[in-house]
């Protein structure tokens, strides 16, 4: 995947990935200022990979005296489009979505989960912290009423691509999918991020019985 930032520039889907790490650095910091060798050390990147990064997005900083805090925490926030926060959608109430949810009620996050949905009727009315879990029934309505636009999909397989169909047609432009099975293969106009927990131990096996510790910079690219 690529963003575009203007009218012109292609900005790799890995630099994307990467701003995140940097802002939760630069938010986390009491300093007024930072190097780029301070903030790659931090984030867990090259100076050279910050620098390359921020180049995509124009002059952030001055050779030598580095970069504002303040500014770059601001410019970062407006790249990636959670300067106004992003409302959130979790489809499926058992114990992955439910650990989401709270984990989000309890950890300051743009991203705001502001529904849970499921079919299970042993669970629709429940609480999960401030949310009550609503029938999977509404969601084109919770979508339009509470201008969703992104979605959470913590169902089992055989349910993920039926509610990744569901979610697009309601105008979801955005799904983190952590079912085993991958969604949306042709709706390429909305953004999905798969990940399977099982894949992801499966490949850290591999270094485990000893990979190189370089090689794991590449699987994560």
């Amino acid at each position: 995947m690529e963003m575009r930032e203007g009218r012109s520039r292609r900005i790799p889907d890995t630099t994307i990935r990467r701003l995140p790490a940097y802002l939760r650095v630069l938010e986390l910091t009491h300093a007024d200022r930072i190097t780029s060798v301070a903030l790659g050390k931090a984030a867990g990147y090259s100076s050279e990979q910050v620098r390359k990064d921020f180049a995509y997005f124009g002059a952030f900083g001055t050779r030598g005296v580095g970069y504002e805090v303040a500014f770059l925490v601001r410019e970062i926030r407006r790249i990636l489009g959670i300067d106004q926060g992003v409302k959130v959608m979790v489809v499926g109430a058992g114990h992955l979505g439910t650990a989401l949810v709270r984990y989000t009620q309890n950890n300051r996050g743009d991203a705001k989960v502001v529904a849970v949905v499921d079919v299970n009727p042993a669970v629709i009315g429940t609480s999960i912290g401030s949310l009550v879990v609503e029938d999977a029934r509404d969601l084109e309505r919770l979508v339009h009423e509470r201008q969703i636009t992104m979605a959470v999909l913590t169902v089992p397989d055989y349910a993920a691509r039926a509610a990744a169909e569901r979610l697009a047609d309601a105008g979801i432009r955005a799904i983190l999918n952590f079912a085993p099975v991958s969604v949306l293969t042709e709706r390429p106009e909305v953004i999905v991020k798969n990940i399977d927990l099982m894949l992801e131990l499966q490949a850290l096996a591999y270094f485990v019985k000893g990979g190189a510790p370089g090689e794991a910079e590449d699987l994560e690219a």
